[in-house]
Order: structure tokens, then sequence, then C-alpha cells
């Protein structure tokens, strides 16, 4: 069984200012990220604005995505649909496409209650041969893959792994005391990273990653290694900066970050609008706090 561990970034789609998919600059910054010791890499989730992207865009950017990695790391794609039909359709296509796994949404266009849910994910699961991680995010899509949910899940083997984002940081221990080791769990949200590594994830979908790699990298590993002490000195310096990650407008947030930190374009596809006034001043202060902080980080 495919078993996924560390830290993969949930990349950005990087655009030009008339909206357009940058694929040079998009997989710049993968390769960057994967230069800086990631473990893996998702495209086309939520942060990588996978809904307003044509099946075009979308192939373009995993292939672009798997040759620039070059069997570095893992490569996922996010797979986010309204209807099974839709999904099981672009599993298939991802796959021929080059992905080595899918982090699969709950349907977007309904609110399917526990049944439909694990329905959902066997469905899909049985559209491919990919590895699939399951993006849970109550707060968002108002779906729940509960511990009850997964024990619907735990004879389908494509289903190897849940990005754990329902912000109740006891879920991690109930999924292992539920089911063992059967599924990974990763962090699915960058400000619980540290409590969360305490418990025991096997991993970390990060969206502040996009912008310090490095760090992030070795903040995780400073918690796999039971240097506590170490990643609360630098958790406490990012954690301004991970709380732009869960605010409904992470995708300008984060990749304003990136273009604070290295110059990465950081224009987003309407509905979302640049950021302007308070707001922006509140970002870059917060990024800008954080760059000054590990500047001067010790050696």
């Amino acid at each position: 069984m495919t078993r996924w561990t560390g830290l993969f970034p949930a990349v950005t789609t990087k655009l030009t200012q008339d909206g357009k998919v940058d694929l040079q600059a998009t997989a710049g910054s993968i390769d960057r990220l994967v230069a800086n010791g990631v473990s893996g890499v998702i495209v086309l989730p939520m942060l990588g604005e996978n809904a307003s992207m044509a099946p075009a865009e979308r192939e373009a950017i995993i292939r672009g995505a798997v040759e620039v990695v070059a069997g570095r790391v893992p490569v996922l794609s996010g797979l986010a649909e309204v209807t099974l039909d839709n999904a099981r359709t672009n599993a298939k296509l991802y796959e021929s496409y080059g992905a080595q796994g899918l982090m699969v949404f709950p349907s977007l266009g309904y609110k399917t209650d526990a049944r439909e849910t694990a329905e959902w994910y066997k469905g899909i699961a049985r559209a491919s041969a990919l590895p699939i991680m399951i993006y849970n995010n109550p707060i968002a899509y108002g779906v729940d893959v509960t511990v009850d949910v997964l024990r619907d899940l735990v004879d389908t083997p494509e289903i190897v792994c849940v990005k754990e984002e329902s912000g109740d940081i006891r879920r991690v221990t109930d999924i292992r005391i539920a089911h063992g080791d059967r599924f990974s769990v990763f962090c699915g949200v960058d400000d619980l990273i540290v409590e969360s590594s305490a418990l025991g994830v096997t991993g970390w979908v990060s969206g502040m990653a996009n912008a310090w790699p490095a760090e992030c990298a070795e903040l995780f590993s400073l918690c796999a290694q039971n240097r506590y002490p170490e990643a609360r000195a630098l958790y406490g310096i990012l954690t301004p900066s991970f709380h732009l990650d869960t605010h409904v407008k992470l995708v300008q947030y984060i990749k304003l970050a990136e273009h604070l930190v290295y110059g990465a374009p950081e224009w987003t596809r309407p509905p979302r609008l640049p950021l302007v006034g308070e707001e922006r001043e509140f970002v870059t202060s917060t990024v800008r706090q954080a760059i000054k902080a590990l500047e001067g980080r010790p050696t």
C-alpha cells in the first residue's frame, strides 16, 4: 500500500496579470519546492484555483509538474468535481497525464450525508489505480469524513490518506484509535502542525510552504525528531503567517507571501482580486515580520 509521509505543499498556480496560466513560473515554483526538501507536491488544490481552470489548463499543469519533478517526489493532483461521473472521468485522465495520486474533494455541488460521502469516495476509487488522499475540510465544504465514514472506506485499498482539516485536533487521535495505521493522517492546516505532529500525523499539506519550503520542511523534521523546543521557536516565528492559511482569501494571501519572499507573481483569477488597502498592508506586514525574524535566526 502507498504510504505518503512528510511535507506536501498545496501548490499555487502561477498566473499572468491578465489571468493566463504561467506554466514556466509554476514549474519554477515546483522545482524550488523540491529543491528545498519537500516530500511531495499537490497541484490543482483549492489553493491552486482548481475550480477556475479549464480542462486543457489542468492537463498542462499536471503534465508540467510531472516533467519538472522528474520522479524526485510524488506528484498528486487535486480532484474537485460536482458529479461522480465527472470525477471518475477526470481521475482516469489525471492518471494518464502522469499524476501519481489524487487529493479528492467532496462533491462541490451537494452536501452529502455520511452514506453518500462514503459512496462518493468509493466510486472515485474504482475509476483509476491511483492512491487517494481524502480532502476533509468540513468548515469550508460542509461535509465531514468522520471516523465512522472512514470505517466504511477501510476495505477500499486505493484510499490511503486523509488530509485532516476539521479543526478538531482530537480527530487525529480518534482516527488512530479506531483504525490504527490503516490511513495516513496529514495535518491540513498550517497553524495546527506542531499540535498535530505531537499526536502522530504522518504528513502535512501546507499552504505557506509555497513561500517557505525549507523552513516548513525543517519544522516538520524537528517535530518528527521530538525536538519540540526548537520546533516551537520556529513555529512562533511562522504562526502569524500560518494563520493566513485559514482565511477565506488564503489564495491571495499566500500568493502575496510568495511574491514578498521570492518574487513570484501574485495574480489570481477573478472573482478573486488583488489585495488592497489595510488588508494588503496587514498581510504584507505579517509576512515581512516573519522574513525579518527568519533572517535573524542563529545558524
